[in-house]
C-alpha cells in the first residue's frame, strides 16, 4: 500500500524562503554568490544552518588586464657603406622605448646610376632606451665593387 503525502503551500514556502536566504537584503544578494540548493544554508561550522548562502572560499582573478602600450618606431643611421674592403654595410639602431623592442631596418644599395641593385631587411633586437650597430652582408647585392652608396631608411620600424 503506497501511501500519499502532500505538501502544502505554507510548507513549500517555508523551504524556499530557508533556500533562497531568508531575510537577505539586495546588497546581502550582490555580494554573494547563489550556490546550489543542496549546500545552500550550510555553513562549515559543525552543520548548522544559515541564513544566508556563504561567499566562496576561492578568491577571483580582476577582470581587468593592462596591456602594454604598443612600441613607438625606433631610428636608423647608416655609419657604413658596403665597398670592397668590408662587404657589410653597418647600421645603428635605436630604441626610444622603455623596454626591448624587435626594429626593421632596410638598406637600399645603389650603383652610381641610381639604380637600386639590391635591398635588404633585417630586424634588429635593441634594449630599451639605447642603440645597437648591426652588420648586414650584402651579397644578394650583386659585385661589391659596383656600389656607390648605401640608404638607410632612417625609420626602424617597431616589429614587436
Amino acid at each position: 500500500m503506497i501511501k500519499r503525502v502532500h505538501m502544502t503551500a505554507g510548507v513549500v514556502l517555508a523551504a524556499v524562503i530557508v533556500l533562497s536566504g531568508c531575510g537577505a537584503t539586495k546588497s546581502d544578494e550582490a555580494k554573494s554568490t547563489p550556490q546550489p540548493a543542496s549546500t545552500a544554508g550550510r555553513s562549515d561550522s559543525g552543520g548548522k544552518q544559515s541564513s544566508h548562502p556563504t561567499a566562496p572560499s576561492t578568491p577571483t582573478a580582476s577582470a581587468s588586464v593592462t596591456a602594454a602600450p604598443p612600441l613607438k618606431d625606433g631610428t636608423a643611421v647608416l655609419t657604413h657603406c658596403a665597398d670592397t674592403d668590408d662587404p657589410y654595410a653597418t647600421v645603428a639602431v635605436r630604441n626610444p622605448n622603455g623596454r626591448q623592442g624587435v626594429f626593421a631596418v632596410k638598406i637600399s644599395y645603389k650603383n652610381a646610376n641610381g639604380f637600386t641593385m639590391a635591398e635588404t631587411y633585417d630586424q634588429v633586437p635593441v634594449p630599451a632606451k639605447s642603440k645597437t650597430k648591426v652588420r648586414v652582408a650584402v651579397a644578394s647585392a650583386g659585385p661589391v665593387d659596383q656600389i656607390a652608396r648605401c640608404e638607410v631608411n632612417p625609420r626602424a620600424t617597431a616589429v614587436r
